[in-house]
């Protein structure tokens, strides 16, 4: 009898790549337990050592060195001095012109020097304070006579001028009025202390012969009010005795009442507050 091929054989024989029967029935491995991460929790979990040597370090750091916004306020603060008392300061001045009567080419001004810090000689107008029960017409024929020596009669406004200064730890604000005046008499005379020099200007020179750049404005403009006076006679004596005025008006007033307030003492600058510092409050005695 032949023998049958054994399984071994019989499984050899059969094409590769196909499961047999019993393969299909053999279960497969088990799949292993899925592993799933626990939900965070919601409370605060403590940090570790080395999270808090680098966060005490980024702070260190950060309070160490501030932003540049912050040094410059910083600064800012360091440097700005006491806040500066605010005075306001009216006078008035003129030009005084030596002879209306001749033609302009001929017509001189006299005019005041004062030497500045820089030993520089500062040419300009004169000019003072409104004082009490003057009007401003009077408080220019008087600066114009104690500072330059010359008296003189107002003939016509010129306009005024604004600026500002620091004088005495006071910001000044000072207005001034100026007057177009018609020489009467006099010399010429720097006995005023607060006077270096005077001398008679030619009317032509006054735009490079004066410091300051309103004035020479006004003295541009006097040169047109000189054509227009000198062209009709009667024009200018209506003018002069325009300008006459012997009781001041509310702006004078109040004007002299602030120039005498200037010669008050400034107020004592406010005491700094002293800043509280707050400790522990101390412990209670024991019994």
């Amino acid at each position: 009898m032949g023998a049958e091929p054994t399984s071994a054989a019989a499984s050899a024989n059969k094409p590769t790549g196909t499961r047999t029967g019993s393969d299909q029935a053999k279960p497969g491995p088990k799949p292993g337990p899925r592993l799933v991460s626990a939900p965070e929790s919601s409370e605060p979990q403590p940090p570790k050592p080395s999270d808090l040597a680098s966060t005490r370090g980024s702070h260190a750091s950060a309070t160490a060195q501030p932003d540049a916004g912050q040094r410059k306020e910083r600064g800012k603060a360091r440097n700005r001095g006491p806040r500066l008392r605010t005075v306001r300061e009216t006078s008035a001045g003129g030009l005084v012109v030596s002879d209306l009567s001749r033609p302009y080419d001929e017509l001189s001004a006299a005019l005041i020097g004062r030497v500045d810090r820089r030993g520089r000689m500062m040419w300009s107008l004169p000019k003072g304070h409104i004082e009490t029960g003057e009007t401003a017409e009077q408080t220019a024929i008087r600066e114009v006579a104690e500072e330059t020596g010359i008296h003189g009669s107002v003939v016509a406004p010129l306009g005024k001028i604004d600026y500002w200064f620091v004088s005495e730890g006071r910001r000044i604000h000072k207005t001034v009025h100026h007057y177009l005046l018609r020489s009467t008499g006099g010399e010429l005379s720097d006995a005023d202390y607060e006077v270096a020099e005077v001398a008679w200007v030619p009317l032509v020179e006054l735009p490079k012969r004066l410091t300051y750049s309103d004035e020479r404005r006004l003295a541009r403009m006097a040169e047109g009010v000189i054509a227009e006076l000198t062209a009709d006679p009667g024009r200018l004596a209506q003018s002069e005795a325009d300008s006459i005025r012997t009781e001041p008006n509310e702006y004078e007033k109040a004007a002299a009442a602030r120039n005498q307030r200037r010669k008050d003492p400034p107020p004592p600058p406010p005491s700094a507050r002293r800043r509280r510092r707050r400790g522990r409050r101390p412990a209670p005695p024991r019994d």
